[in-house]
């Protein structure tokens, strides 16, 4: 049984509006306790912008509560029910390894969801142990923190705590529980759970709820359901413009894994490109390639209509009706996606009026780096850091005329030298979290428990746009021996 404590003395201000919801929504839950509780890393400023002392909680305290074996006043444990289309296959989910401990009310008034991951079985473990191993656990923090640091909307990790228990998957691992930070834990899988049970007052309070609590502007209208359907449509189409930016690949775009609040989330077999190809795969799980790179565009869609369909009723009395305006919708979704990517590819070529006439010289730079499998990072940090032109493959004829067209589009443009070079520099980073460095991370912690390559790794990556003397060594891509051609989910 966890210990419920005067832990607010740290700052917890815990309030469980989801856990005031009806019963089907959740399952009241405690975490397992652990063996040997040990705190592995602390976002300790994430921690204060959520109102946490660190001053007054000690690291013995952290990794009791960090693990579930201690839990702060108000916690209100519960696991959360959900479905989703798992490579395409319809299946009824929840959090099977994951216990939502309560919404933190942070200083800025905003609820922040605290869940840990890896914490325990559930109602929801399909025969699963319900714990995590180490190494996933540290590459979801390494890969969330990149992601707010790069500026792109993402849950993020507040702390990793080991357990002194093994878990045990293709080998015994040393185990780790993970809290997580998020706007909320809704999916477009927790609507399709109320939709697949049938019930529609479940699914209309489920939808005011989410609502009130990410787009409380949308309360007032009497089209909310479908201003929520718009909503979340732009938010998603957003932010997988912006994972194409930075050459993201999530590896699991599932039903379950796209957050109604707009944030990038669930982040296991992820990776960043390194040379770049649209039919770049590194899940070891997606065989047939659902989830390459080139395809989140169009994977994005395919989730958003099935987010529409859990909407119908709430849309309009009449069926067909409802699907008449929610498919007018979702077919704007292409020329939404494409305004959002040609404004994220303009900004990584210095012109802030790109628009869809810009598209063929977008197009023709990233189809020469495809045939050449070159370096995406790279070649964007070397258009906008400087490059010596007399080097492959920047000497190439067919680079040469491409750059002539880009020059002369940015004198069109009629903005500054130093003002392309700014616009540019803010959206091309110098550093990524790249795969081989992430793989370097993992091993050490997990193998020889030994953190200095982590850390070294999350302070590159906290000033991604920056060059310096500091994260130099981890803008080079890997040599050929370094290369990372799977990862792995970890559950």
């Amino acid at each position: 049984m966890s210990d419920l404590s005067d832990a607010n003395v740290a700052g917890w201000n815990l309030e469980a509006t989801y856990a005031e919801l009806p019963s089907p929504f959740f399952s009241a839950v405690l975490p397992t306790p652990v063996a040997r509780p040990e705190v592995v890393i602390l976002n300790e400023d994430l921690g204060r912008e959520l109102g946490l002392d660190w001053r007054a909680i000690s690291r013995d305290e952290a990794a009791s509560i960090f693990s579930g074996n201690k839990l702060p006043v108000g916690a209100k444990p519960i696991a959360q029910a959900y479905a989703g289309h798992q490579f395409g296959g319809f299946t009824m989910l929840g959090d099977g390894r994951a216990i939502l401990i309560g919404e933190q009310r942070s200083p800025s008034g905003k609820l922040y969801d605290i869940q840990l991951k890896g914490s325990g079985p559930t109602k929801y473990s399909r025969r699963g142990d319900g714990r995590a191993a180490v190494g996933p656990m540290l590459r979801e923090y390494i890969i969330s923190e990149a992601m707010h640091f790069l500026g792109i909307p993402t849950t993020r990790s507040l702390a990793v705590v080991s357990t002194g228990e093994p878990v045990y998957r293709d080998e015994a691992l040393p185990g780790a529980v993970l809290t997580r930070v998020a706007s909320s834990h809704i999916r477009v899988g927790t609507f399709q759970y109320f939709a697949a049970i049938r019930d529609d007052l479940g699914l209309r309070t489920l939808a005011d709820y989410t609502i009130n609590r990410h787009y409380p502007d949308l309360m007032e209208s009497q089209d909310r359901y479908i201003d929520l359907l718009k909503t979340v449509i732009d938010r998603q189409a957003s932010l997988i413009s912006q994972w194409m930016r930075v050459g993201f690949v999530h590896g699991v775009m599932n039903t379950d894994n796209v957050a109604i609040s707009g944030e990038s989330i669930d982040f296991g077999p992820c990776a960043f490109l390194d040379r770049y190809h649209p039919n770049t795969v590194f899940s070891s799980i997606d065989h047939g390639g659902r989830y390459a790179f080139g395809n989140q565009p169009s994977i994005c869609h395919w989730n958003l209509v099935r987010f529409a369909e859990t909407l119908l009723p709430l849309i309009h009395e009449q069926e067909s009706e409802a699907i008449r305006i929610a498919t007018e919708i979702l077919e704007g979704y292409p020329e939404l996606y494409e305004s959002h990517w040609i404004e994220q590819m303009g900004r990584k070529l210095g012109l802030d009026d790109a628009d869809s006439s810009d598209k063929p010289l977008m197009d023709e730079l990233l189809q020469w780096m495809a045939d050449e499998l070159l370096d995406y990072t790279t070649i964007f940090s070397q258009l906008t850091r400087g490059f010596d032109g007399a080097i492959e493959p920047f000497a190439q004829a067919r680079f040469v005329r491409w750059y002539e067209a880009w020059q002369a589009r940015l004198k069109r443009s009629g903005r500054s030298d130093a003002l392309v070079k700014e616009t540019m520099k803010n959206a091309n980073p110098y550093v990524i979290p790249r795969n081989h460095r992430v793989e370097e991370a993992l091993d050490a912690a997990t193998y020889r428990n030994d953190l200095e390559p982590l850390h070294r790794l999350l302070q590159a990556i906290r000033n991604p746009y920056e060059a310096t003397e500091h994260n130099a060594d981890y803008a080079t891509p890997p040599a050929p021996t370094q290369q990372v051609y799977q990862t792995f989910c970890g559950t």
